[in-house]
């Protein structure tokens, strides 16, 4: 079992607490895809230009994107736990601001809500890439890569659910979904602080000390890092541009809105957070197969996109979108668990952090770029996210080389492996 350092405590379950840290990102994804589906009610409510409504959105992820680094830094310091749950108490905490803004202050809230929003984006940034940098923590070879993929499973399925959720909510009231967010922080707070136990003995290492050694790692695996850094930005930015699109295609083209839409919105994400936790099965520590997963999802990216503005009827189109997911479901997990395996315990939490920065702001410039290209033509949008995708599967595939493997200097990781139990009576 995994086994807490110094403590000599066994895990409890291996499973409860791969669940505990899912459900981490799965509060992050919520914090802006549940909100899309009722930003027209929001703007109409309070009388808001569309980009007034924008900043609703925006508002939370530029904080997020930038604090993250410091949060990674502050874990490698004073522990994974010590960050996660006051950045959830934090996030749920902003949302409930916003609330209490929307129900006393009406069409006047405007403001406050933003606050709040501002509130949440800085209480995200210590969530999903924290969880991820406990996970290499917690677990070595096979779980730790059956772990990092529930992860990005946990976030795929948080952005299938959103659109619907969303929708469902906002039909009690514009500003139901603010109200949601504390209420949802709860179990996550509780499941974290009761079943997560943290490896203990951390040495906090000077400032000086400690970015002499992340230097160390990132001149020794520069290659790797960068270019799993732009791979993890591209695919996040391609999915969430098309999945915009996509919303403009069926209300434009199909009249669909609310609920309805939200459920087709759900079918490319569902696809990759299926492929998302198959692959975090399959990979296991085989560096070979994650770099060439890496290099084939890019690869099946590329097609669909050179496919997509070719193809005739919806059969075919929606096929597409969805291998798009599918690739997109084969790169995550495969990049989880290169970055989060090219460092040590002391440099992990600034590692992933980084990587967690820029697939927000690959998230973020995602539905803007789109947006921006598709008065272009549909034809320049596809097959220049597709140039965008093979330049990345390229770079990846020509550096995406680890020179030599890190040693594995945490002592708190074990491998989990079952003992068959004895006959009765033994």
């Amino acid at each position: 079992m995994t086994v807490s350092a110094g403590a000599g405590k066994p895990q409890k379950n291996y499973w409860l607490v791969v669940a505990a840290l899912s459900g981490v990102p799965l509060i992050m994804v919520l914090g802006n895809s549940m909100l899309i589906p009722v930003l027209p009610d929001i703007r109409n409510a309070l009388n808001l230009s569309s980009l007034q409504v924008s900043l609703i959105i925006t508002l939370f992820s530029l904080p997020a994107g930038l604090i993250i680094p410091v949060t990674g830094f502050l874990s490698d310091r004073y522990g994974r736990k010590a960050i996660i749950i006051p950045a959830l108490i934090v996030y749920g905490a902003g949302g409930l601001i916003a609330a209490l803004a929307a129900i006393f202050f009406k069409q006047n809230a405007y403001m406050l809500i933003l606050a709040g929003r501002v509130i949440q984006g800085i209480g995200a940034a210590g969530t999903a890439p924290i969880a991820m940098a406990l996970c290499g923590d917690l677990f070595k070879d096979k779980e730790r890569s059956r772990s990092l993929g529930s992860i990005e499973a946990s976030n795929g399925l948080g952005k299938v659910i959103s659109p619907v959720l969303g929708a469902a909510i906002g039909l009690l009231a514009w500003y139901a979904a603010f109200i949601f967010f504390p209420l949802i922080v709860i179990p996550v707070v509780a499941g974290m602080w009761l079943l997560v136990k943290e490896p203990e003995g951390r040495v906090k290492q000077k400032l000086q000390q400690y970015l002499r050694s992340f230097t160390q790692v990132f001149k020794k695996q520069k290659g790797l890092l960068l270019s799993s850094y732009l791979a993890g930005a591209i695919v996040l930015l391609i999915l969430f541009g098309v999945l915009f699109y996509l919303s403009e295609f069926l209300e434009r083209q199909f009249g669909l809105d609310g609920i309805p839409k939200g459920l087709v919105l759900a079918i490319p994400v569902l696809f990759m957070s299926v492929t998302s936790f198959i692959t975090g099965f399959v990979i296991k520590k085989k560096e070979s197969l994650m770099k060439t997963l890496v290099v084939t999802g890019l690869g099946i990216i590329t097609a669909s996109l050179i496919f997509l503005p070719l193809a005739k009827g919806v059969i075919f189109y929606f096929a597409a979108i969805s291998v798009i997911g599918t690739g997109t479901g084969l790169v995550l997990p495969c990049l989880n668990m290169l970055i989060t395996s090219a460092a040590t315990i002391k440099e992990r939490g600034l590692i992933t952090s980084l990587y967690g920065s820029v697939r927000f702001f690959g998230v973020a410039a995602g539905p803007p770029l789109y947006g921006y290209l598709m008065a272009k033509g549909t034809g320049l949008m596809f097959w220049s996210s597709a140039g965008l995708a093979l330049a990345g599967g390229v770079l990846f595939f020509i550096f995406g080389k680890s020179k030599g493997s890190l040693p594995e200097k945490n002592p708190a990781s074990f491998t989990f492996k079952p003992v068959p139990a004895g006959k009765p009576g033994r």
